[in-house]
């Protein structure tokens, strides 16, 4: 049915009444801010004339139409200013995470760089304790009222009628810039920069880790918080007022900001690969893979398509960043070149540090397990190489993870770097200690650590005992066979044609000889050491179980001998008991008196 002109004219009239570019009143006030009566009567007016030009009789629309521009500028003003004065960034509480499962990973120090080369890397892990990083999140979408309702309600009123007259894109248009302003001052809030992917891969890979902290947490309040909320506001607003009128105007507020967001995840998934960089690319890898659901909720529509896509592509770079980095970190740990020996045989920094890297591997198994899927590189890649160990995992099939066989590679390439590092001693004896050390610490490392233990297993751990176990051997035997060589009773005695004796010229120099290479060993291997305490009086007391009950024999078999003669104590210048004294020195690492402890006699 056709508007009366009446009825038409009325309607005019309030809107001209409110034309702020007729009237000085009309410009100092706005309708939102007046009483109900007015702003519904306004509205109504506005739905009047829309009626009118809607109706296809109207022979002379052309006043109506002029009324209704100038009501389609002044709602646009109205909703500018609801809009504006709701703009503040989104309430603190709002922007702090609801999740208290979040810990921090042991961070390797950017200035120690492994190359691994020399001994950098020492202070990188000289702390082994580690903290198992977790950034699975209990908490899930919270959507946040972001404007008061009545306001909303005002906005959808102004919203329904400009889009009705045609207005969709300038009530889009005006809606994302004042929203995006918002969420830009939240994003500030949270500490996202605007930053471009090549201004992140310039930055020192030290103010990245803090940064890559901070992401994660605005990552979760931005999307499970801040987007999901203005997605809410949007349709509240926009819902079934055009064609998917809420979705786009979503994603002419969002998109920007939410680039802005993914830029910082996608530079570091792109970034250049090093050992030291895993562990937060897996911190990123396991915030995001947790993100994805609420990600897929809230940009859910096709509109938002490319902003799934680009989530799901850098989670996957994530993952193959993490990949390339645990090959080249097995890569560096083969290949690692320092020649140097470390003085006194005690453990190399470069078996600390993989120690401590594998035991946080460890603590990111769950991660690791799904992301490394091909088993270590030990087959035709390396087989014509002579530097690289042999080893065949088929004894593992079906038993462990193959994250767990890149661990146990870790280990065997370690060993066999160390093995090579041991040739560079050049006594023989401080090789084997140098080994013992090593291995018995990758010992106790796996040990020390149950998800490590658990994924290396036993049998294995057997294996590395056992070889520590066999250095130890070797170095008593190459240290102490030719000491004890000097307490046998052979070439001692002499034969004549009445009777046998003993030879006192050859005791005498086998007791002179026995002394010199005890003292010496005693001068040398206090310098020694074995760091592990209870590895250190362990070797003490075998090394006594062999030297003192042998040398205790030794002089009652021939003590009368010398102390018959001139200058005993020349000849016998120790006692058991100073022995047992002497080997308490051994591995302390520090140089003690030229002249052994003697007790009084």
């Amino acid at each position: 049915m056709e508007p009366p002109e009446s009825a038409i004219s009325s309607a005019e009239n309030v809107i001209l009444r409110w034309d702020s570019s007729a009237s000085e009143d009309a410009r100092d006030k706005m309708i939102f801010s007046s009483d109900r009566h007015e702003i519904d009567r306004y509205l109504d007016a506005v739905d009047e004339l829309q009626k009118a030009m809607d109706s296809a009789s109207l022979t002379d629309s052309s006043s109506s139409s002029a009324a209704l521009q100038i009501a389609m500028a002044r709602l646009e003003d109205e909703f500018r200013t609801i809009l504006l004065s709701h703009t503040s960034p989104i309430e603190a509480e709002s922007l702090s995470e609801s999740t208290h499962s979040e810990f921090t990973s042991q961070e390797f120090d950017p200035k120690d760089d492994i190359e691994i080369g020399e001994s950098s890397y020492e202070k990188q892990l000289s702390n082994s304790s580690t903290t198992s990083s977790c950034y699975k999140s209990t908490s899930s979408i919270r959507e946040v009222d972001l404007i008061p309702g009545d306001a909303v309600y005002d906005l959808r009123c102004i919203a329904e009628r400009m889009i009705g007259a045609g207005y969709l894109r300038e009530c889009i248009q005006v809606y994302a810039s004042v929203r995006k302003s918002a969420v830009d001052a939240s994003l500030r809030r949270l500490s996202v920069e605007k930053l471009s992917i090549g201004d992140i891969q310039k930055l020192e890979w030290e103010t990245l880790e803090t940064k890559i902290r901070r992401w994660i947490r605005a990552a979760r309040v931005c999307i499970r918080v801040l987007f999901a909320s203005e997605r809410r506001l949007c349709e509240q607003i926009f819902e079934d007022l055009g064609t998917s009128a809420d979705d786009s105007c979503f994603m002419e507020t969002i998109k920007g900001p939410a680039i802005q967001l993914f830029n910082f995840a996608e530079a570091i998934s792109i970034s250049k690969r090093s050992p030291e960089k895993l562990f937060k690319i897996l911190d990123l890898h396991d915030a995001l893979s947790d993100l994805l659901p609420d990600i897929d909720s809230v940009f859910e529509s096709k509109s938002s398509e490319s902003i799934r896509v680009q989530a799901v592509e850098i989670l996957s770079r994530l993952a193959e960043a993490a990949r390339g980095i645990l090959s080249e970190f097995e890569s560096a740990v083969l290949r690692e070149p320092s020649r140097v020996p470390v003085p006194g045989g005690t453990v190399h920094p470069l078996t600390r540090y993989v120690m401590n890297y594998i035991s946080l591997i460890s603590d990111y198994k769950q991660t690791l397990i799904e992301l490394i899927v091909s088993k270590p590189s030990t087959g035709p890649r390396y087989s014509s190489d002579p530097n690289v160990p042999d080893m065949d995992f088929s004894e593992y099939e079906g038993q462990t993870s193959t994250l767990a066989l890149h661990l146990i590679w870790i280990i065997v390439i370690l060993q066999f770097n160390l093995d090579g590092k041991s040739k560079h001693y050049k006594d023989t004896s401080l090789a084997h200690l140098f080994m013992m050390n090593n291995v018995h610490y990758i010992v106790q490392k796996i040990k020390g650590s149950p998800e490590l233990r658990e994924m290396i297993g036993d049998d294995y751990l057997r294996k590395m005992t056992g070889k520590f176990r066999i250095s130890a051997t070797n170095y008593q035997r190459a240290t102490w066979v030719k000491v004890l060589y000097c307490l046998r009773d052979e070439g001692l005695h002499v034969s004549g044609s009445f009777s046998s004796g003993v030879s006192k010229s050859a005791l005498r120099e086998r007791f002179k000889a026995f002394n010199s290479m005890f003292e010496e060993v005693h001068r040398t291997q206090a310098t020694w050491l074995i760091p592990d305490t209870q590895l250190r009086e362990e070797l003490r007391i075998s090394i006594s179980e062999k030297l003192l009950p042998a040398y205790r024999s030794f002089l009652g078999r021939f003590r009368s001998h010398i102390e018959s003669g001139r200058h005993p104590e020349n000849y016998i210048k120790y006692s058991v008991e100073d022995l047992e004294s002497a080997v308490l020195d051994f591995f302390e690492g520090y140089p003690v008196s030229q002249h052994l402890r003697k007790r009084s006699q």
